[in-house]
């Protein structure tokens, strides 16, 4: 029987368990740093370790977000807080009775090759270190756990941190406070601080486009589903035009101008922050150059003083465990897998959920989590051509992405639908596993 290690007890890795279960290969141990599941959707004081943050809410909608055989709670808002999130993979794993594969509070050390395709995985857990071996190796700890902070000149006599060890706004009451970014952390960061600071300001080097998270009376990634069929150009047209109705021109914000066309970037949710400063509550500043004692120093040479920076400046894509294999990525524009999943040279490798979607990831880590499956009990091959494959995938992503580690990952949520669907055709029914399930937004959209 093959057996199966499954890194990281997160939506991802509860899918990948869920669908090597109805698959049959039950010799399957996920292990899991944590003394839960959930990943990075447990809200923990402590810092140090990914974690939402008190007033995290989900950017997609709860139609869109939910795995396609277990809907969420009728009484769950369009967009549920991190609780209710956390709440319903529990209940997801509790109603696939899950738990009893997880090894908490264990960490991989290590995960090395070792006769032909099986993987000697280092252990570190309640009772000490230990070794196991694997047929199969499937990776579902995601990418937000190392932040990437950029180095500056100078000194700063305040309290600099990154939004990774940001967890709640009260620490920052009656204090001035900048923060660095313009994605979906540093603009819900900024929003949150503003109610309790004297002083909250943004620093943005570039500009992005700030879509908001209901438009048209409806949740703006259902509105953009209906969208799917459209091609990709008319689509791209329609979605500058609605913001162009919806939000305006960024400057009227005091914010820079995205240098690049909607959909070629990733965009950022949010409903609040435009609010909040075109009601002053958060002040716009240019991108950050450096610190001089009290004051940092922005690009324009101007100087000004705070007593806090925060920054949201993302995240190193790496897998230290995999250390020696090249699965350092953190300064990469793009990432040799195919179908963001399937590495060259390691035919029994897999990573689960390593891409960044105008969407939610775990809808779509079912379908990679499906090809796993397939490929384990030898229904499914792996490409013969992987290689040039992978080449291919690389040089034509989805759009024409800005070429920085910021969009390495970046898909387009419908499109990589369809490949996945593709590489798997009709094995899984074929197959009497079970069959698919509408998804709830089908109904309607």
């Amino acid at each position: 029987m093959t057996r199966i290690a499954v890194i990281g007890a997160g939506p991802s890795g509860l899918a990948v368990l869920k669908t090597l279960r109805e698959a049959g290969l039950t010799d399957v141990i996920c292990f899991e740093a944590q003394a839960e599941l959930g990943g990075n959707w447990v809200f923990r004081d402590t810092t140090g370790h990914a974690s939402v943050y008190e007033t995290t809410h989900i950017i997609s909608s709860k139609r869109l977000s939910q795995y396609s055989d277990f809907p969420m709670p009728a009484a769950y808002p369009d967009f549920p807080s991190h609780s209710q999130m956390l709440a319903y993979f529990q209940a997801y794993a509790a109603h696939f009775d899950l738990a009893p594969q997880i090894r908490f509070r264990t960490r991989v050390i290590a995960a090395t090759p070792v006769d032909g395709d099986r993987w000697r995985l280092s252990l570190e857990g309640p009772d000490g270190t230990g070794e196991e071996l694997f047929d199969r190796l499937v990776v579902c700890s995601g990418h937000h756990w190392d932040p990437a902070l950029p180095e500056l000149p100078g000194a700063f006599d305040g309290q600099i941190m990154h939004a990774h060890d940001y967890r709640r706004a009260e620490p920052f009451r009656d204090r001035r406070v900048l923060v660095v970014g313009g994605g979906n952390s540093a603009c819900d960061i900024a929003v949150a601080i503003s109610r309790v600071a004297r002083q909250t300001a943004i620093s943005m080097r570039r500009g992005y486009h700030i879509v908001p998270k209901i438009v048209f009376g409806m949740p703006v990634d259902i509105a953009y589903r209906r969208l799917r069929r459209v091609p990709k150009p008319i689509r791209q047209r329609l979605l500058a035009l609605m913001l162009k109705l919806l939000v305006g021109p960024y400057k009227r914000y005091g914010l820079p101008e995205p240098a690049r066309p909607v959909l070629e970037m990733h965009p950022t949710l949010n409903s609040e922050l435009l609010d909040r400063l075109r009601h002053g509550a958060v002040e716009t500043r240019p991108g950050l150059a450096g610190f001089d004692g009290a004051n940092v120093r922005y690009a324009d040479g101007r100087l000004e003083a705070f007593d806090d920076v925060i920054f949201a400046t993302g995240y190193r894509t790496r897998f230290p465990f995999l250390a020696g294999e090249g699965f350092d990525w953190s300064d990469a524009v793009s990432v040799p897998l195919y179908l963001k999943m399937m590495p060259a040279g390691f035919p029994t490798l897999d990573f689960i959920g390593l891409f960044q979607p105008i969407g939610c990831i775990w809808p779509l880590a079912e379908l990679q989590a499906r090809i796993v499956a397939l490929q384990a009990k030898g229904i499914l091959a792996r490409p013969a051509d992987l290689d040039a494959r992978i080449a291919r995938e690389v040089a034509h992503p989805h759009w024409n992405f800005e070429r920085s580690p910021r969009h390495a990952i970046e898909i387009d949520i419908y499109v990589f639908e369809r490949e996945l669907r593709r590489e798997i055709g009709d094995a899984w029914q074929r197959q009497a596993l079970p069959a698919d399930v509408s998804r709830p937004d089908d109904q309607a959209a």
